[in-house]
C-alpha cells in the first residue's frame, strides 16, 4: 500500500512511466516540502530507474553548500524567492545526472511570514538538461502547515508532468 492519497500516487506513477518513455531521471531539492516530493516518486515500487536523488536543503547554508545557490543571492532576494528557487533546480542538475530537476522554497507556517512574504508563499523552478528553467509562484495562504506542504507537493509534481509532456 502506497504512502500518499489517490492523487498523489496517480501524479508520481504518470511522471515515472513518462521519465522512463523518455530515458530521463529526475533529481529534486526541497525546502518547505522537506522531502515530500522524493518521497512521492521513490514511494512507487521500480523508480530507482528514473529517481537519481532528492535533496533537503532546508537552511540557507545548505542551499549554498549542496546547491551552491550564491550566497549574494540568498542576501539579496531571501531563500524565498524565484531567483533562488531557479537556482536550486539549477545546482540539483549540476549536482545529479538527472535531465529534470524541481525545487521548492516557500514558508508553511505557522510563522515565519511577513507582510511581503506571507505564509503560504512557495517557489517553484525546474530545470531541463539543455534547456529552460521555469519558476512558479504559488500563494496558497495560511491554511496550515500541512495543507500548504500538501499543495506544494501536488504542484511540484503537476510541474513535472508539465516539463515532461
Amino acid at each position: 500500500m502506497n504512502s500518499f492519497d489517490a492523487e498523489t500516487t496517480a501524479l508520481a506513477t504518470a511522471i515515472l512511466a513518462a521519465s522512463r518513455q523518455k530515458g530521463w531521471r529526475i533529481a529534486t531539492a526541497e525546502s518547505c516540502t522537506g522531502g515530500l516530493v522524493a518521497a512521492a516518486l521513490t514511494d512507487i515500487a521500480g523508480s530507482s530507474d528514473v529517481f537519481d536523488r532528492g535533496v533537503v536543503t532546508y537552511s540557507n547554508a545548505a542551499k549554498s553548500s549542496l546547491l551552491d545557490v550564491p550566497e549574494a543571492l540568498l542576501i539579496s532576494h531571501g531563500a524565498v524567492s524565484s531567483e533562488v528557487a531557479a537556482a536550486m533546480a539549477q545546482g540539483a542538475l549540476d549536482a545529479s545526472g538527472a535531465e529534470l530537476t524541481v525545487s521548492i522554497t516557500g514558508i508553511a507556517g505557522p510563522s515565519g511570514g511577513t507582510a511581503q512574504k506571507p505564509v503560504g508563499l512557495v517557489h517553484f523552478a525546474t530545470a531541463v538538461r539543455g534547456g529552460a528553467i521555469l519558476c512558479h509562484k504559488a500563494e496558497f495562504g495560511d491554511l496550515g502547515r500541512g495543507r500548504v506542504r500538501h499543495l506544494a507537493l501536488l504542484t511540484a509534481l503537476n510541474l513535472l508532468q508539465a516539463r515532461l509532456d
